[in-house]
């Protein structure tokens, strides 16, 4: 079995030290979404039309005022250009997944687009600039729904048929931590799940127009099972985690790697403890970080072998403090019940 394999390193056997230090939210809200903009200034969002916001690192979190109509959305995404201008995305179907912008520091806020498809569901919202922004939903007549703004979010247009964008049956992107979507250089890569089992949909550079090919990523298969947050660390090596968030405590082919561009995908020899929602490579660290419900795992060699953080009592940790997590932007982690954390670089090199 793979996980045996754990006996052959001794390192695995050692669990790190708990790596986030909680901050006040003064919010019960379920938060998915997380965005640091740089200097301080961070963005999170999630249910009950709940947007927060920090100028000074996390010290304090601002409620935000609620988008007109937003009372009973849940803000999945949320990308930030800076302490003024932000866009959040409320995933729910049909017309419940909603876009909206604020250019004021969230004191106000305009409604730029709601799904035009009544059996859609918004999955994950990606800035590429200040200007041009996609949307990412299910399939919809059995094609995954892409969307894009070249004017800030005024106008959004519908990406053409015949894109590579098909889906097999039951297949779908999870809206767990607004992480399935990445573009990186200005190519635009997604994860999936579903029955038939998981799949990597990578932008062909090399094709005359835009267009999409799939790779199979090894993953559980299921109705809620398969990769749910892709990320990029350096020399482009990709790394994308899920696994069955119906069952968080099972590690089986929790993770994988890909050091060619996401065509093929090896499982870690060593896994995540169980099921995660995002990942997210620190790069000063050296360190890739994924989180979950029931933990948080780090690797230190790209993705190869990861290991269980702990928190450790004698050095005044909340016994909780890693775990509990859905979303990742470094140094922030949010989650459940207004949860938020600060990575702490020290606890990386303890």
């Amino acid at each position: 079995m793979r996980v045996s394999m754990a006996f052959f390193a001794v390192f695995i056997s050692v669990p790190a030290p708990a790596q986030f230090t909680l901050q006040s939210s003064n919010t019960t809200a379920d938060l998915r979404g997380i965005h640091n903009v740089g200097g301080g200034v961070a963005w999170a969002s999630g249910t009950k039309g709940t947007v927060l916001r920090t100028e000074d690192g996390g010290y304090v979190w601002q409620s935000c005022s609620i988008p007109p109509g937003a009372e009973k959305l849940d803000f999945r995404g949320v990308q930030a250009f800076d302490a003024n201008t932000a866009i959040v995305m409320a995933s729910g179907p049909g017309d419940q997944s909603r876009l909206y912008k604020t250019t004021d520091g969230c004191s106000s806020w305009k409604l730029l687009f709601s799904n035009p498809d009544k059996d859609g569901f918004w999955d994950a919202v990606k800035a590429e600039t200040k200007d041009r922004s996609w949307i990412l939903g299910d399939p919809v007549d059995g094609q995954f729904s892409l969307f894009t703004t070249a004017d800030g979010g005024a106008n959004w247009v519908r990406t053409q048929d015949d894109l590579g964008l098909k889906s097999s049956r039951g297949e779908a992107v999870f809206a767990a931590s607004n992480s399935s979507l990445l573009i990186v250089e200005g190519t635009m890569l997604f994860v999936s799940g579903g029955p038939s089992g998981a799949r990597a949909f990578m932008e062909c550079i090399f094709c005359n127009s835009r267009r999409f090919v799939a790779h199979t990523v090894p993953s559980p298969k299921g109705e809620a099972a398969g990769v749910f947050s892709i990320a990029v660390g350096n020399e482009h090596l990709l790394i994308a985690v899920g696994g069955d968030y119906t069952k968080p405590d099972e590690s089986s082919d929790t993770a994988a790697f890909s050091t060619d561009g996401g065509v093929h995908w090896t499982i870690s020899t060593t896994l995540p403890h169980g099921y995660r929602s995002a990942v997210a490579y620190d790069a000063a660290a050296k360190t890739w970080i994924t989180v979950g419900p029931n933990g948080t795992d780090i690797s230190t060699d790209n993705g190869r072998n990861w290991r269980p953080v702990r928190s450790d009592p004698g050095l005044h940790e909340a016994p909780d403090a890693d775990r509990n997590w859905n979303a990742l932007s470094l140094p922030y982690v949010v989650g459940p019940h207004g949860r938020i954390g600060k990575l702490d670089e020290a606890a990386l090199k303890r």
